[in-house]
């Protein structure tokens, strides 16, 4: 045995003439090689991320004018400006998308994407990609968030680097949301509600194998964003909340209220989609005529450009008019941005529609019933919570980024009720997070990070057996029986005069005594079952088991494809079982991290 494992290490070095040290090792053995590449690309990530917000920042001065040290979208904007810049910006987007296409004209697989089907497989190309639009989106006051740039340029960093390293499966998935998790910490300067995000929506679930990497990148990424840019907390208010007593009820009615306008943000996106294709335009106008739609809305509403002004003011200002008109012409802008091409994300955009939601119950609640004594700072972070939540879905990540950016624990707390029953009313009402939502409509089967792509991997063609015994339909019944004595098999598949699959044929039937009468005279198609149900090649194991389980059969044929039935092997039963149940015990027992800290056990 020694002799031939140090004879398939010879072989290797053959193969692979590294210096024996090298060879040895590698970032795959080592759980604490993952946690520091983790961190070490968290720091990148964060200067990345740093570099992307400050380039913004001056590009939007920069094409719309403003006075220095203000932001887009808290001053009224010169009007001429205001309708050319997104006209014109969309009009180069929409040109510059459809060049890209006609070269790389596959979809862009995001984070979330990539960890439930793909093993952490993302395209850098594709990643830097969506990061130039996202960033030119923005740039010409197009109501979207940077953050969707920033996570998929994370992610798909990580990615590349974790391909590259050649890590496991279960590693790669870790390391893109790494990435993830690194850009959203960076972008807010909250490592914990980075961490979170990264649990949530890109693993699909929190891991003690998975702590230590997504921490440190979370930390390191905000100490390296810290170097450029200034530690921004949008939702901090400046001052503590007071809650104490019903406020913990009326933050559950705020949640409740939340989840409703979560679902009519997202539903509104989905409505402008196809009002655009109803238009009839080339694809390529599309951004351009929503570029002019929202700087036709921000000549009233300058807060409805870009992500809002600074994400989310610390004190809304204004009557309760005011921020219903905001609130309902932001809601407008956003779907007419995303609705028309442009490209990024509602993670901020639905922190400030919260924000004015908020404040809007906020100051209606002090009209009608102003002896409530409600905190208005605590419903206004509430609402930026619960909106948030409802539209990202991510609840525990909303959560702690309230708790981050205010320091306040009683805020946080209140917040957490708002959060929970957004999340379950948005669960229950519509069933889908804006990002999955997406998915949907795409026609993609997942509703989260679950790895489930290990799962369309396990394909029939792994399961099936070539050695198949197939018998003319038309042959006698005594003809079967003399060919295939009871004993020899326990199933047969019946294919007519062309080879064309006919049948299963239960070998313990054929050779049934009461059949002896008439087994001259009856032919191998009377006794074949389910002609119309059999296997392709494609199909993954899943499919495999329903079909066992609708036919309640031992053994099932293969066929070459949906338009040539030809019977090329079988799968029974029990194999396709057995190895399901492999892959899955295997699929687990990586998810939960079963190895030490310097390796695996």
């Amino acid at each position: 045995m020694e002799q031939g494992a140090r004879a398939g290490t010879d072989l290797c070095a053959t193969l692979d003439p590294k210096p024996a040290s090298l060879a040895r090792w590698s970032v795959r053995d080592s759980a604490l090689a993952v946690v520091l590449l983790s961190a070490l690309l968290g720091g990148v990530i964060g200067l990345a991320v740093g570099t992307l917000h400050e380039g913004v920042i001056a590009l939007q001065a920069l094409v719309f004018g403003l006075p220095e040290g203000e932001r887009l979208g808290q001053a009224a904007l010169d009007p001429t400006r205001a309708l050319a810049v997104p006209a014109l910006g969309g009009l180069l987007l929409g040109i510059l998308v459809t060049l890209i296409r006609r070269w790389r004209p596959r979809d862009i697989v995001d984070a979330v994407e990539a960890n439930a089907l793909y093993g952490g497989k993302m395209s850098l190309i594709d990643s830097l990609r969506l990061t130039v639009t996202t960033t030119l989106s923005n740039g010409s006051g197009a109501s979207v968030g940077m953050e969707a740039a920033y996570t998929q340029a994370g992610a798909g960093l990580a990615s590349a680097v974790g391909q590259r390293l050649r890590l496991r499966r279960a590693d790669l998935r870790t390391t893109v949301g790494c990435g993830a998790a690194a850009a959203i910490a960076a972008a807010y300067h909250a490592p914990l509600a980075g961490a979170f995000y990264a649990f949530e929506l890109v693993l699909g679930g929190y891991t003690l194998a998975a702590l230590a990497p997504v921490g440190a990148a979370a930390v390191l990424a905000v100490a390296a964003s810290g170097l450029l840019t200034d530690a921004e907390a949008p939702l901090a208010l400046g001052r503590p909340v007071v809650v104490a007593g019903w406020d913990y009820a009326v933050c559950g009615v705020v949640g409740f209220l939340a989840g409703w306008l979560s679902i009519l943000a997202m539903q509104a996106v989905t409505f402008a989609e196809w009002a655009f294709r109803r238009l009839r335009v080339p694809r390529w106008l599309g951004p351009a005529l929503g570029g002019l739609g929202v700087g036709g809305l921000a000549l009233a509403v300058p807060a409805v450009m870009g992500s809002g002004p600074g994400a989310v003011p610390p004190e809304l200002a204004g009557g309760a008019l005011a921020l219903l008109l905001t609130l309902v012409a932001k809601i407008l802008a956003s779907a007419l941005s995303l609705g028309s091409g442009f490209r990024g994300g509602l993670f901020s955009a639905s922190l400030f529609l919260g924000g004015l939601f908020g404040g809007l119950l906020a100051i209606l609640a002090e009209t009608v019933a102003p002896g409530l004594g409600v905190d208005r700072g605590l419903l206004l972070l509430v609402g930026m919570g619960s909106v948030a939540a409802g539209v990202i879905g991510a609840p525990v990540t909303m959560v702690l980024l309230v708790l981050e950016t205010t320091q306040d624990l009683w805020a946080a707390s209140g917040v957490l009720i708002g959060v929970v029953v957004s999340t379950v009313v948005v669960r229950h009402a519509f069933g889908y997070s804006f990002a999955t939502w997406r998915f949907h409509l795409r026609g993609v089967p997942i509703r989260g990070a679950y790895d489930v792509g290990w799962l369309s991997e396990l394909t029939v063609v792994r399961l099936m057996r070539s050695d198949v015994k197939t018998v003319l339909a038309s042959h006698s019944v005594a003809a079967l029986r003399r060919l295939h004595p009871l004993g020899s098999s326990k199933i047969l598949f019946a294919v007519d005069g062309q080879g064309f699959y006919a049948g299963i044929i239960d070998m313990a039937a054929a050779h049934d005594p009461e059949l002896d009468a008439t087994a001259e005279d009856m032919t191998v198609a009377d006794l074949a079952r389910h002609p119309d149900l059999g296997l392709f090649p494609g199909d993954d194991a899943r499919t495999a088991l329903r079909r066992f389980c609708a036919a309640e059969v031992e053994a099932l044929p293969v066929l070459a494809a949906p338009g040539d039935r030809r019977v090329v092997g079988y799968v029974t039963e029990s194999y396709a079982l057995r190895r399901y149940s492999q892959a899955l015990e295997r699929q687990r027992g990586e998810d939960l991290g079963e190895r030490g800290l310097w390796g695996r056990d």
